[in-house]
C-alpha cells in the first residue's frame, strides 16, 4: 500500500505476488484471496490495464458472489472495480458501458441499504455511476455534424 501511495513501480508486482500467494496457499474461495484479488485489480486499473482487470474480475467475481454474497463489502468492491474497468477502457463498446451502468446502479442500491448513504463506498459508487451514465449518454447521443 505504501509503494502504491508513493507511485513506486514495484507496487503492482507486489500486489500480484500477494494475490497469487494467497491463491496458492488459501485457495480461490478464501476471503483474503478475494480481497487481495480486488487490490491487485485496483492496482491494474490505476495503471490503466483495464483488459487485465476485466479478465481477473470475470474469474473472481462469480466466486465472491457465491462465497461471500452480494451484500459483502469485498463483493461490492469487486463489482465496482469491474464496472470502472468496463467504463474507462478506451475500447469500451456500447454494451460495456451499459453493463457498467447497470452494475453500478445495482451496486448503489445494495451499498445504500447495507452501509447507508454517507458511507465512502456508497458515495464512491454514486460518483462512478454519474461518470458511467455520462459516458453512456455521450456514446448513445449522435454528435451534430
Amino acid at each position: 500500500m505504501t509503494y502504491d501511495a508513493l507511485g513506486r513501480s514495484e507496487a503492482l508486482g507486489l500486489r500480484q505476488d500477494v494475490f497469487l500467494g494467497n491463491l496458492r496457499l488459501l485457495g480461490k474461495e478464501n476471503r483474503e484471496t478475494l480481497r487481495e484479488g480486488n487490490n491487485y485489480a485496483a492496482s491494474l486499473a490505476e495503471q490503466k490495464r483495464y483488459g487485465e482487470v476485466k479478465s481477473l474480475m470475470r474469474k473472481t467475481l462469480p466466486v465472491a458472489r457465491r462465497v461471500l454474497g452480494e451484500n459483502d463489502e469485498t463483493t461490492l468492491k469487486a463489482r465496482l472495480v469491474y464496472a470502472i474497468a468496463l467504463c474507462k477502457d478506451t475500447g469500451a463498446t456500447l454494451d460495456d458501458l451499459r453493463e457498467a451502468v447497470t452494475t453500478l446502479e445495482e451496486e448503489e442500491v445494495i451499498a445504500r441499504l447495507v452501509f447507508g448513504g454517507e458511507h465512502p463506498l456508497t458515495t464512491g459508487i454514486e460518483h462512478d455511476l454519474r461518470n458511467a451514465r455520462a459516458a453512456l449518454r455521450a456514446r448513445e447521443t449522435p454528435s451534430a455534424s
